[in-house]
């Protein structure tokens, strides 16, 4: 997998982030620089770190599933994607009452959103790609949205949060679908 294709995996990964991130600069009556890198700091580091330990996991597993590793990342990423989808379109706009700098709302956050990051670990233990590459690219996009997200939410509202969550989809299953292709032989 080339970088061309892990940072627009890493984009669709961070779109999560980035609605959660829009969502805390909503609730944030005054947000700070320092509070804003810290929320963005602790999503990023999930959503870098659990790439490698699904990987890890991945690995343990790889010689048994190697006949199936491109239908395993295309069905995990379509999955994932059609969940940010269906996500998108259903979820309904509610106030969000929570302090997305206390400790463990800000620990739950940062799984809840990297979950998906897992699963996408998992399946990089099926192609050839540099794990730790892939982990701070993703870390670092992921930072980046998420600073940004803080800053749209602060300054405009939750507009975007469904849209960009449907964007995110359909790039995993892009993704999916491009390994997919590539394993059969038809690109």
């Amino acid at each position: 997998m080339g970088l061309f294709f892990i940072i627009l995996l890493a984009i669709g990964l961070s779109f999560d982030t980035f609605a959660v991130s829009v969502s805390s600069g909503l609730v944030m009556k005054r947000i700070t620089f320092f509070n804003a890198t810290k929320i963005a700091f602790s999503l990023a580091v999930f959503q870098a770190g659990l790439p490698i330990l699904g990987w890890f996991l991945g690995s343990e597993f790889k010689e048994y599933l190697a006949i199936y590793d491109h239908w395993i990342a295309f069905i995990l990423l379509a999955i994932l994607g059609l969940k940010m989808i269906y996500e998108s379109i259903t979820a309904t706009e509610t106030e969000m009452r929570f302090n997305p700098l206390n400790f463990w709302m800000l620990m739950g956050l940062s799984l809840a959103t990297s979950i998906d990051a897992l699963v996408v670990g998992f399946s990089f233990a099926f192609i050839e790609i540099h794990i730790l590459l892939a982990a701070f690219i993703i870390g670092i996009i992921t930072f980046i949205a998420s600073m940004l997200g803080i800053l749209l939410g602060k300054k405009t509202g939750s507009k975007f949060g469904k849209q960009m969550e449907l964007v995110g989809g359909l790039i995993l299953i892009a993704l999916g679908t491009k390994i997919l292709i590539e394993h059969l032989g038809l690109l």
